[in-house]
């Protein structure tokens, strides 16, 4: 049946050279924008890569958070605390003691 169809509407060769010209550049085109365009696999690697980079950042960041949250809490709740933090990040001495720096 196919064949009869076929010789009743001859596709002349001419007509079928272009069209498999004209598929054939548009396959290299495709095949160039996916390689090379805006939105190839190189751009989606690229992407990913950007994405994994900002998830370890957001995992740092929330560790800082965290021991951030953790030292606001201390330094809310108590004296001990706040003395801590002012003898070890501020140099700072109680009245009556006295400072000794060990030089290596």
């Amino acid at each position: 049946m196919v064949f009869a169809a076929c010789e009743r509407y001859p596709v002349p060769d001419f007509n079928m050279k272009k069209l498999v010209v004209l598929l054939v550049l548009l396959l290299v085109y495709l095949q160039y924008k996916l390689l090379f365009g805006e939105g190839s696999l190189q751009d989606v690697w690229q992407l990913h890569q950007d994405v994994e980079f900002q998830r370890q950042e957001n995992i740092e960041l929330r560790e800082r958070n965290a021991a951030l949250e953790a030292e606001v809490k201390d330094l809310q709740q108590g004296l001990d605390a706040i003395e801590e933090h002012a003898r070890e990040d501020l140099g700072m001495v109680k009245e009556g003691e006295t400072f000794y720096q060990v030089v290596e």
